[in-house]
C-alpha cells in the first residue's frame, strides 16, 4: 500500500510539472507576441505618417522623385512584411530610405523650416524611439522564452507541446549604417 502512495504520489508530481512548465511556456510565448503587437502599432503609425511627410517634401523638392519613390516603395514593402526576419529587413531598407529623404531636404532651407515638416520630423522621431524599446521589450521576452525552450528540463515538453524558439528583431549592419550621419556635400 505504500508503494501505492509513492507511486501516486510521484505520478501527481510529475504531472504537476508539466502543467506548470506548459503554462509557463504558455505564458511567455503571450508575452512574446504581446511584445511584437507593440512594436506593430509604433511600425504602423509609423507607416501613416510618412505619406504626410512625403506630400510636405514633394511640395518644396519636387524633382526629388527618386528619393520619394524609394521611400515610397520601401514603406510598402514593409507594410507587407509577414515574419519578424522580413520587418526587420523591410524595417532597415525603410530607416535607409528616410535617412536619405532627411539628407535631401537639407538642401531645401524652406522645407527645413516648415512647421508641418518639422512636427512630422519630430513625430517621426520620437516614434523611431518607441520602436526601439518596443524592440528592447521584444527581444528581452523573446531571449526569455528562448532560454526556457532551450534548457533542461523544459526541452523535454517545449518540442512535444509545440513551443519552438522565437526569431530576435535585430539590428542589421544595414540600418545600424543608416543611424550614422550622412554626409551631405553641395
Amino acid at each position: 500500500m505504500t508503494i501505492l502512495y509513492i507511486v501516486l504520489g510521484v505520478l501527481a508530481l510529475l504531472v504537476l510539472w508539466v502543467v506548470l512548465t506548459y503554462n509557463g511556456f504558455v505564458s511567455l510565448r503571450n508575452r512574446a507576441k504581446e511584445a511584437w503587437s507593440d512594436i506593430e502599432v509604433q511600425m504602423k503609425r509609423r507607416y501613416d505618417l510618412i505619406p504626410n511627410l512625403i506630400e510636405t517634401v514633394k511640395g518644396y523638392a519636387a524633382h526629388e522623385s527618386q528619393t520619394l519613390a524609394s521611400v515610397t516603395e520601401a514603406r510598402t514593402a514593409a507594410m507587407g512584411a509577414q515574419t519578424v526576419e522580413q520587418h526587420a529587413e523591410a524595417e532597415n531598407m525603410l530607416t535607409g530610405a528616410l535617412k536619405s529623404l532627411f539628407a535631401v531636404s537639407e538642401a531645401y532651407p524652406d522645407l527645413k523650416a516648415n512647421t508641418n515638416f518639422l512636427e512630422l520630423q519630430r513625430e517621426l522621431s520620437d516614434t523611431e524611439n518607441k520602436i526601439m524599446a518596443s524592440r528592447r521589450f521584444y527581444n528581452a521576452n523573446v531571449q526569455t522564452m528562448n532560454t526556457a525552450v532551450e534548457q533542461f528540463p523544459g526541452n523535454v515538453l517545449a518540442g512535444p507541446f509545440g513551443f519552438a524558439q522565437m526569431d530576435l528583431f535585430e539590428l542589421t549592419d544595414a540600418e545600424q549604417a543608416a543611424r550614422e550621419p550622412v554626409k551631405v556635400a553641395f
